[in-house]
């Protein structure tokens, strides 16, 4: 029986028993990944579907319990694991698990550390102003080099120049945010706050999802600004109306 799952908010699949058995052992799929198979009503986490195999006693060739590395993420039959506190560690994260509780550190949880509304405003200020002196820098040198000044005087300007003008500036917008957030996950702004954007399952943003979450962010700004003051009041993940559309959300790196 083929499985189907969602990898990076993408429907993924078909994959055989064997295919999906290795996929699981991999750390691939995890607890939390949404998965399907001829038979089921509705995509569930793996992790739901897996306990009630087990319960129901239809695991098929693996019948041991599995457990999720709390360290690398992957799989484990759960009698090779240890357990700290909800969490369990696999026998090759175990000496750096053990290090980390003797030096104090912070251990890994799974959950999101959602960005406050100050550090989402403090990073969208800065990308204003980054744009801003791009845009400024570039349209005053090309209209120096076109007209002989910087600055600009009614009827001088070439009707191209109007429009590059205008639509420059538009343009380098959409890349920026679009190729920043697709590629590295986060803009100039939010990587001087230490803070990205990421899916809802904490996965990396596509660049078509980026793209769209531009314009949602316009849709945000045409909105009286409302759709960026959601984020103070939406608890606990601060999301904006532009992540509400495209499904992301933006945490601490």
């Amino acid at each position: 029986m083929n499985w189907y799952y969602v990898e990076q908010g993408k429907q993924t699949g078909p994959a055989n028993e064997e295919q999906f058995n290795t996929l699981v052992q991999s750390g691939k799929i995890t607890t939390d990944t949404l998965v399907w198979r001829e038979g089921m009503a509705d995509w569930l986490p793996y992790g739901q579907v897996h306990a009630t195999a087990v319960a129901g006693g239809a695991v098929g060739a693996e019948t041991k319990p599995q457990a999720v590395c709390a360290e690398c993420g992957k799989m484990f039959p759960e009698d090779e694991t240890i357990r700290y506190g909800d969490r369990r560690v696999c026998a090759s994260c175990k000496p750096a698990f053990i290090q980390k509780l003797q030096e104090g550190a912070a251990i890994n949880t799974g959950e999101l550390a959602y960005a406050s509304f100050w550090s989402r405003f403090g990073a969208y200020f800065l990308d204003l102003v980054i744009l801003m002196v791009f845009n400024q820098f570039i349209v005053r040198g090309i209209m120096l080099i076109a007209t002989g000044t910087i600055l600009p005087r009614p009827g001088i300007m070439p009707v191209a120049l109007t429009v590059f003008v205008t639509v420059f500036p538009a343009l380098v917008g959409i890349a920026y945010e679009a190729i920043l957030i697709g590629k590295y996950g986060a803009t100039l702004g939010k990587m001087a706050l230490k803070i990205k954007v990421v899916t809802a399952d904490g996965g990396r943003v596509s660049y078509a999802r980026a793209f769209g979450r531009y314009f949602g962010k316009i849709l945000s700004g045409f909105t009286c600004a409302i759709g960026f003051l959601i984020a103070a009041f939406d608890n606990p993940q601060r999301r904006a109306l532009h992540d509400h559309i495209c499904n992301t959300r933006v945490v601490y790196k």
